[in-house]
């Protein structure tokens, strides 16, 4: 089964990290999502552990002007499907590759609102690129031993931890993310 392959690959190699607990909430919190990023084109602040710990993550590095960009949409499929179920998209708009986002945070939003109707949580300007990073990206590329390529590189997180990472060619609807979702997601209500 490819969940247990890529999983037990990863925490295999050491990547399974103990919770700590975050200084906002003072609940276990795991390493990956200890972090609280400022929603697109707004001043509000969302604690990752508080707002999405106990869901099935799927985080990628956003580009409105890349070749890549219409992965939006099966993105948002994604999390129309199964966002009822505990799985949620982060989007995270970065300029890293390419000078591929160079406009505003309000120029994404209106953008990812009017080309693609995207209701996932889309997240604050950041990068991405290794050497760059963002500490969230850091945590990321370190645990997965890969950090973003390009844009639209993801990476999965089960309940805290890394259970994947895939390369921005990989589309949201390829069999090998479905098939992760369908094995850590809770079976559908009938």
């Amino acid at each position: 089964m490819l969940k247990h392959k890529v999983a037990s690959s990863l925490l295999s190699v050491g990547l399974a990290m103990p919770g700590l607990v975050s200084a906002e909430s003072g609940a276990v919190c795991s390493p990956l999502l200890d972090f609280s990023l400022r929603t697109l084109d707004s001043e509000r602040t969302v604690n990752l552990c508080d707002d999405f710990g106990d869901k099935l993550v799927l985080v990628v590095n956003t580009a409105s002007h890349c070749g890549y960009t219409p992965q939006f949409k099966g993105l948002e499929q994604l999390y129309r499907q199964y966002q009822g179920r505990g799985f949620v998209v982060l989007g995270l708009p970065s300029n890293d590759f390419g000078g591929q986002d160079p406009g505003s945070e309000s120029d994404i939003a209106s953008f990812c609102n009017q080309k693609y109707d995207v209701t996932f949580p889309m997240f604050e300007k950041i990068h991405a690129a290794k050497g760059r990073a963002a500490p969230f990206y850091q945590r990321l590329g370190e645990a997965a031993r890969e950090y973003p390529q390009w844009n639209f590189h993801k990476y999965l997180i089960s309940r805290g931890e890394l259970v994947a990472s895939f390369a921005s060619e990989v589309k949201p609807e390829d069999h090998r993310i479905v098939s992760m979702i369908e094995d850590f997601l809770p079976a559908a209500n009938p």
